[in-house]
Formats: structure tokens, C-alpha cells, sequence
């Protein structure tokens, strides 16, 4: 049972969508260092919208009718923000400091905002005939390790480009998966 829900939440929430996608083009972009507090955020974020599933509240939230578009909206307005400021940053070669990193509370906001996670997370966590509690703990520490290796992957592909012509290739490669994962994600 513990084996097949790791498995399972290592292909649906591990899988490309806004939140891996966004650390990984945040890592590769701003590097390790100035992508720390970003990936801190997102982490949050991903385990709020854990318990938000876990307790039901987003089931209750769902519920109000005119809600879900709002909120819907509200989500894909900061994706397309985020995906701009990835598409905007300084080459590695020539890291801007007048440049601020995506912030830890925009790493909030990006996983509370996130359709894929509330999706991918009531899907593996519906699935799992674990107790709550466990569930929970278990999908908590799969979603820092998730983050982690999607970051580490970012800022090890970052390293590789620090080409101007060739970083700023990856910055818009990685904003346009950015923005193509989330409108999928939407459908």
C-alpha cells in the first residue's frame, strides 16, 4: 500500500505541470541561491493544498457556484505573470541583481493557484487506502522531494547555458511550458 502510493504520487504530482515546471525554469534562470525562498514557497503552497484536499475544504469551496471561475482566473492571471518574469530574466551570464527572484510568497501563491496540484492530489490521495494522517504525511514529504529534484534539475540545466543567446532560449522555452502545462492543466 505505502509502495503504490509513492509510486502513484511520484507520476501524477511528480509529472510536468505549473509547479515543476515553474521551479525548474526558476532554478535554471535565477540559479540555486536566489531560487531558495521560491522553492520554499512552493513547498508550503503544495503541502496547503494537501490539506486543503485532505480535510475537504476545497471540496466545500468548489461548491459555491460562481467561486470556481474566479478562482480559476485568478490562477492563470499569476501563471502568465510568472511565466513573463521567467521569460524576462537576465541571462546566467550576466545575473542581474536588480532582478529579484521570484519570492517565497510567489511560491505560495503559484501552488495555491496551481489547478494541476488539486487535481493530481486528490487523485492520489482518493486512491490510497491509507489512513488520512498517513496519506498525508506520506504525500507531504513526496511533494518537498518532488520540488527538490525538479529544482535541482533546473539549476543543473541553468548551468549549461550561460550563453546569453542560449539562456535566454531556455528562459522562453521554459515560460512557454510553463504557460502550455497550466493551460492543459485548465482543460
Amino acid at each position: 500500500m505505502l509502495l503504490s502510493l509513492i509510486v502513484a504520487s511520484f507520476i501524477v504530482m511528480g509529472s510536468p505541470g505549473p509547479s515543476t515546471i515553474s521551479v525548474t525554469a526558476v532554478g535554471a534562470a535565477f540559479g540555486l541561491r536566489r531560487s531558495l525562498f521560491y522553492l520554499s514557497g512552493l513547498v508550503a503552497g503544495t503541502i496547503a493544498v494537501l490539506l486543503a484536499v485532505a480535510t475537504g475544504l476545497i471540496a466545500l469551496l468548489l461548491a459555491v457556484p460562481r467561486l470556481a471561475p474566479v478562482l480559476l482566473s485568478a490562477s492563470a492571471v499569476y501563471i502568465l505573470y510568472l511565466a513573463y518574469r521567467i521569460a524576462t530574466a537576465p541571462p546566467l551570464s550576466r545575473p542581474d541583481g536588480a532582478v529579484a527572484a521570484p519570492s517565497f510568497a510567489g511560491g505560495v501563491l503559484l501552488a495555491v493557484a496551481n489547478p494541476k496540484a488539486y487535481v493530481a492530489i486528490a487523485a492520489v490521495f482518493a486512491g490510497s487506502p491509507l489512513g488520512g494522517v498517513a496519506k498525508t504525511a506520506v504525500l507531504a514529504v513526496m511533494i518537498v522531494l518532488i520540488h527538490l529534484v525538479w529544482w535541482l534539475a533546473g539549476a543543473a540545466f541553468g548551468r549549461v547555458f550561460h550563453d546569453p543567446l542560449w539562456s535566454r532560449r531556455v528562459n522562453l522555452a521554459f515560460a512557454a511550458a510553463l504557460v502550455a502545462t497550466t493551460a492543459y492543466a485548465v482543460m
